[in-house]
C-alpha cells in the first residue's frame, strides 16, 4: 500500500485523516471512529471491494446480510443503506454512492469456490477469503470469526428462479460510495483478486481508501 496526500476524490467533505491505495489484489483494514466518513474509491473501476465488518470493541458484534436486508426491505445496497450487526446495531450508514447498487448476497470468493467453479487448475489462485484470514489476523480474528460481507461496485442479480449472477459492474473510473461509521467500527476489505469472472473485468485494479472527519 501506498499513502498518498491528494484529497480531492473524497467524497463527503472533511479532515482527511487516512488516504491509502489499495494494490490489487491485496488486503486492507482500519478502524474507522464513530461519526467518521470512508470512501471507497474505484479507481479504473468495475473492481470489486469485498469488506467485513465489526464493532471494534466487540468483534463479535460484526455484520450480517440477512439482518441488514431484512430491515431494509430490499437487497440491493445504496444511499440510506444502514449496515447492520446480527443483534440489529447499525455499523455503518451509506451515506454517499455514485454507483447505485452493491452487492450483499454474492459472498467472497475462496480457494475452495474457485475450484467448484472454475476447476482444479484455480485451486492455486489466491482469493478473498484468503485476504481476510491474513488482514483479520492482524486484530485477533480467525476463520470462525468471518461472517457474510459486502461486495462493494460489484453487480449481482438474481435471476427470477433466485439464482445469482455475476456480470459486469455498473461502476466506472473514480467512483465512489461514502460510509458513514455509526459506531467505531472494524473494516476489513479485500481488494478481490478474482480473475475468473467479470466481477474485476478479468482484470483486478488498485482501489482508494479515505477517511474524513466532518
Amino acid at each position: 500500500m501506498t499513502t498518498t496526500s491528494d484529497t480531492a476524490e473524497a467524497l463527503v467533505p472533511g479532515h482527511t485523516i487516512l488516504d491509502e491505495t489499495v494494490a490489487a489484489r491485496a488486503p486492507w483494514s482500519a478502524v474507522v471512529a464513530a461519526g467518521d466518513v470512508l470512501t471507497i474509491v474505484d479507481l479504473d473501476g468495475n473492481q470489486a471491494v469485498d469488506c467485513l465488518l465489526y464493532s471494534a470493541a466487540d468483534t463479535a458484534i460484526r455484520y450480517s446480510a440477512p439482518e441488514t436486508i431484512a430491515r431494509q426491505g430490499r437487497i440491493a445496497l445504496t444511499t440510506g443503506s444502514v449496515l447492520r450487526a446480527d443483534t440489529g446495531a447499525a455499523l455503518m450508514t451509506v451515506v454517499a454512492d455514485e454507483v447505485g447498487v452493491h452487492d450483499t448476497l454474492g459472498g467472497a470468493c475462496s480457494k475452495e469456490s474457485n475450484t467448484l467453479r472454475y476447476g482444479q487448475h484455480t485451486r492455486a489462485q489466491h482469493g478473498c477469503m484468503e485476504n481476510f484470514l491474513i488482514e483479520g489476523a492482524r486484530h485477533g480474528l480467525d476463520a470462525r470469526d468471518l461472517a457474510s460481507n459486502i461486495n462493494w461496485f460489484m453487480n449481482v442479480p438474481v435471476d427470477p428462479d433466485g439464482a445469482l449472477g455475476i456480470v459486469d459492474g455498473l461502476s466506472g473510473p473514480g467512483k465512489r460510495v461514502a460510509l458513514r461509521a455509526d459506531i467505531d467500527t472494524l473494516v476489513l476489505v479485500s481488494n478481490c483478486p478474482q480473475i475468473n469472472n467479470p466481477c474485476n473485468a478479468f482484470d483486478p485494479t488498485p482501489v482508494r481508501m479515505i477517511v474524513t472527519r466532518p
